[in-house]
């Protein structure tokens, strides 16, 4: 972590808007400094942002007073790009904004195309959506849970969570042939069918990380010591998770029983039963905590996605290069993250006219001033790991 502190002498400093996000120290939003607060950088190379993102932090000794976070580090420029490329291409672009969720990213994306332009892809292929989306939540939650060990000064998880990891995204090879931005979703279905062997090997996998995550239930959900550092800190109540627009495992985390899949079921998640796990205090714990019972629902859904996959084709005939009709859509999908939304407005050529992302960690992470202002220094990797967000999607 870089210190750069920053203080008066007699009156309070007023620094200008023009300053603000310089990275020399500077407050952003042209904040003045009072005598008896110091300026503190974090960020944004800090392997402890999860990415490029800076965060300004107003201390009066070590409680934190305010929290200024400074984005854009990463900015692609991903919803022009996606003017100036068809249809298809576009799907190369989802992939790198949550680049840990690209199968939920894929998905949303062509779900929208397929809404503007009104087809319905196979059962076959919504089934097999399903499973690789599920199976990218775990992979998504697993990299959360060691990472968040780490921060919280525990190695070992990251080592266990990686090596189950590994076995997703050896499925996910199997699948498409890679590992972590896959372009596997079409408009109208998938790439290919499953191919010869993944089935029983995702079979194989079900029971075995069952057995672990028990294992990672006795190794740090119940530590006495991560649960000193997280329980009761970062708290979040379900009425500001709402006025801030949270979604995903942080709403849940704050008591709010709320999730697509199931309240607004889109593809096929209709035909599952599976729990939608919520916590109580909405602090740095239960939001941990959820993370991890939601990946026991997911093998859950897999499990039955898998027992009840129906035979046929897995994409529909279409064009290389497609033309929507002229029209607009809004589809959202439930990302390990929360609700990932595209809204495309078509002119009737071979690209949007329009696509606007809705990333639920930009979302998220609006919410931080509040859940950091009166914790201490130490508090802020709790708190921002909790959150889990991914910078790519962040400033896309």
């Amino acid at each position: 972590m870089s210190t750069n502190p920053t203080s008066t002498t007699e009156t309070p400093v007023s620094l200008s808007a023009s300053a603000a996000g310089s990275g020399h120290g500077v407050p952003a939003g042209g904040r003045q400094i009072k005598m008896e607060e110091m300026y503190l950088n974090m960020g944004p190379q800090h392997p402890s942002t999860h990415g490029v993102l800076r965060l300004g932090i107003m201390l009066e000794g070590e409680v934190i007073v305010d929290v200024i976070p400074d984005l854009g580090y990463l900015h692609r420029g991903t919803e022009k790009l996606a003017e100036h490329r068809n249809y298809m291409q576009i799907i190369h672009l989802t992939d790198r904004m949550d680049y840990l969720s690209a199968m939920n990213n894929n998905t949303g994306y062509v779900m929208v195309v397929e809404k503007v332009m009104g087809v319905k892809p196979p059962e076959r292929a919504e089934y097999i959506r399903v499973i690789m989306c599920e199976l990218n939540r775990i992979a998504s939650h697993l990299l959360f849970f060691g990472t968040y060990g780490v921060d919280m000064g525990a190695v070992t998880p990251f080592l266990y969570g990686f090596r189950e990891r590994e076995l997703v995204l050896d499925l996910f090879e199997k699948v498409c042939g890679a590992r972590m931005t896959h372009s596997y979703m079409r408009i109208g279905g998938v790439a290919e069918d499953l191919p010869s062997g993944f089935i029983e090997q995702c079979l194989e996998f079900i029971p075995y990380f069952r057995a672990r995550l028990a294992e990672y239930d006795e190794l740090l959900t119940y530590n006495p010591i991560f649960m000193d550092r997280t329980k009761g800190v970062g708290r979040l109540s379900p009425e500001r998770a709402l006025a801030y627009g949270v979604t995903g495992p942080m709403l849940r985390a704050s008591g709010v029983l709320y999730d697509l899949r199931r309240d607004e079921p889109y593809s096929v998640y209709d035909h599952f039963d599976f729990e939608i796990p919520t916590g109580r205090e909405g602090d740095c714990w239960d939001r941990y905590f959820v993370r991890m019972q939601e990946m026991r629902q997911s093998l859950s859904i897999v499990e039955q996605a898998l027992a009840a996959l129906p035979p046929g084709p897995v994409n529909l005939k279409t064009s290389r290069v497609l033309k929507a009709p002229e029209g607009e859509a809004y589809v959202e999908v439930e990302n390990p993250r929360g609700q990932l939304g595209y809204y495309l407005v078509s002119d009737g050529g071979e690209s949007p006219y329009r696509l606007h992302i809705r990333p639920p960690s930009f979302i998220n992470l609006q919410v931080l001033p509040e859940l950091l202002t009166g914790l201490k220094v130490g508090d802020v990797i709790a708190v921002l790991g909790s959150v889990d967000i991914v910078l790519g999607e962040v400033d896309r």
